[in-house]
């Protein structure tokens, strides 16, 4: 292979070789950190990097402690596999990794972008993964940034420590920071890599100031902590959260105290000590064993006083958040039924009966914001209640703060359209936008399921691929031939964009269902 020597790559940003025996073309660039070979895609569309490391392994001494600088390494470095996803068990169905299997050392990120970039300097689109802050990775297929890279964006997806290597707090480790701080270490590592892409992005044809954050579930709800920490400001330029934010009724988070004296109790009871010296001597399966025996332990962000400052319902109520524009939604099925009913018949009298059974004095009130006389609108409205509870009604809240605190265009979507059962499915299986559901229509990779895509699912994908970097390079989602997106609150219409086959636009039209969690603390 006729490679560029390392001395001139400084002068040259890319440079493909081509691999006579297999034909795969690969391409190097020199980082602040050292040389990575990458690699083009087989149609020469994309230029792919991918595990970069952004810090230092987390490990030994460096377990639950703020993500350090990386060594720098010698010679070439392949970066053409995924890094090690972070330390977990198995916990959901659809999520599939192509990668080693998990490993504390876990800190590595991954780059996509055009081989023939239409601009000198490209946006950024910085994904966040979800899995509820204990599973996860950037290696599933339907997190694959290549087909969206090709709307003239640079895509860039990181690992990050999650569960109890992530979020573990307890007093010795406050004592130890000199921030007087503990816990929330996954999100310090979101930060480490946005200080990342800030320092090297140019390097790859990037605009370090220009830089979107994108997330689901727990990475939505990443992009809201971040957009309320200090700690990243000035690192990303505008936000879009897909399910999910730190700004709930239902699990307010914990303050630092509280977060310490959860962990505290179970390191203790796990483990025998409260040495946090002693636990670093722990192989990490053997801790990870102990955090994942049921009942599965709480390990979640926290208020520490330094990623957070003070509680994000604070922050954004006073408009002390990132000032920048923000794209955010959720399913229209993020909730389930038979969550609410349990084990007893979908019935109004039924449905009625647990309300009252769990509202007490709020139940008409309740009834009159998820009304039910028939048994579909039963289980529609209890699929509703679940969903709000789960996902929707903290979005809400981040959306109607930011619209009001955040100086900048709010936009807000709900996702419908359905994702179809697979070949084979049970009859009656409802096709339904579940949570994350959304992923591989936003990726532009439907075909990382093996589901029977219709040519309304490829549009619609198609569409809100546009709608995002849309939205990553100009802080607004629209664009030629995609349906117009008003902006959320200007002149009073709260405008919700349902994307689906046919998209419409309709106000904000459960708004008494939000409002009513609001009064009653998400119906408790």
């Amino acid at each position: 292979m006729n490679f560029l020597r390392s001395k001139w790559i400084g002068f040259l940003a890319f440079l493909p070789a081509i691999a006579s025996a297999q034909q795969v073309s690969y391409v190097q660039l020199k980082t602040a950190d050292g040389v990575l070979e990458g690699v083009v895609s087989a149609d020469g569309k994309v230029r792919t990097f991918k595990g970069i490391p952004y810090a230092a392994p987390p490990v030994g001494p460096l377990r639950w402690k703020p993500p350090q600088p990386v060594q720098p390494w010698a010679g070439v470095r392949k970066a053409s596999e995924y890094g090690p996803r972070a330390m977990q068990g198995y916990i959901w169905d659809d999520m599939f990794f192509h990668d080693a299997g998990p490993s504390e050392d876990c800190l590595y990120l991954n780059l996509w972008m055009p081989a023939k970039p239409a601009v000198a300097k490209l946006p950024v689109m910085v994904w966040i993964h979800g899995g509820g802050f204990i599973a996860g990775a950037t290696s599933e297929p339907r997190q694959d940034g290549g087909n969206l890279s090709k709307l003239g964006v640079m895509v860039v997806s990181m690992n990050y420590r999650m569960g109890i290597f992530g979020f573990l707090a307890h007093p010795e480790l406050t004592k130890e920071s000199v921030h007087h701080a503990s816990g929330n270490y996954g999100l310090l590592d979101q930060v480490a890599a946005l200080e990342w892409v800030k320092k090297n992005i140019a390097t790859f044809g990037g605009d370090p100031d220009n830089v979107t954050i994108f997330g689901e579930s727990a990475g939505s709800w990443s992009v809201s902590a971040l957009m309320a920490s200090p700690l990243a400001r000035g690192l990303f330029h505008r936000a879009i959260g897909e399910s999910g934010a730190l700004l709930s009724a239902t699990h307010p988070l914990s303050s630092r105290a509280q977060a310490e004296a959860a962990g505290l109790k179970f390191v203790a009871a796990a483990f025998g000590t409260t040495s946090i010296d002693k636990l670093r001597e722990l192989p990490a399966q053997r801790v990870l064993d102990a955090a994942w025996k049921e009942p599965r332990p709480d390990f979640h962000p926290d208020v520490d006083g330094y990623f957070l400052a003070e509680d994000p319902v604070a922050t954004f109520a006073a408009g002390r958040q990132a000032q920048v524009a923000l794209l955010a939604g959720w399913n229209r099925d993020e909730g389930n039924w038979r969550d609410f009913f349990e084990q007893a018949e979908p019935t109004v009298e039924n449905y009625v009966a647990r309300v009252r059974a769990k509202l007490g004095p709020d139940a008409d009130a309740f009834l009159k914001a998820y009304p039910a006389t028939s048994v579909a609108e039963a289980k529609r409205a209890a699929q509703d209640f679940g969903g709000d509870q789960f996902i929707a009604h903290s979005t809400w809240r981040w959306i109607e703060m930011q619209r009001r605190t955040g100086g900048s265009a709010v936009y807000r979507y709900q996702f419908d359209q359905p994702r179809p059962p697979p070949v084979g499915a049970p009859p009656g299986t409802e096709a339904l936008a579940v949570h994350s559901a959304d992923i591989e229509f936003v990726f532009n990779v439907l075909s990382s399921k093996n589901l029977p895509w219709g040519p309304d699912d490829f549009a619609v994908s198609d569409m809100m691929a546009a709608y995002w970097t849309n939205f990553a390079k100009n802080g607004d989602p629209n664009g030629p031939g995609l349906p117009r997106w008003p902006a959320y609150g200007p002149g009073g219409v709260r405008a919700v964009m349902h994307l689906r086959a046919q998209p419409v636009v309709t106000t904000d039209d459960h708004r008494d269902r939000y409002e009513f969690l609001d009064r009653v603390g998400a119906a408790k």
